[in-house]
């Protein structure tokens, strides 16, 4: 599943179970970020975690696009 991102998109993060290569954590499942950057085939997000900013490595399989 290839997808393409732009900096700054706003994307869901839901865990593909099927596809553990590049899973983010449980923790941030159902999270919305913003898409800051890309490294090989993931992308990197940011994401609030309570009151911290964290960033996020996850490949494009457990990404939605948010409409």
């Amino acid at each position: 599943m290839i997808q393409k991102f732009e900096v700054g998109q706003r994307v869901h993060i839901v865990c593909e179970p099927s596809v553990h290569k590049g899973m983010p954590h449980r923790r941030f499942h159902g999270k919305t970020g913003t898409i800051i950057g890309q490294r090989g085939y993931a992308w990197l997000l940011q994401v609030t975690d309570g009151d911290a900013t964290k960033v996020v490595i996850a490949r494009p399989q457990h990404l939605k696009a948010q409409k």
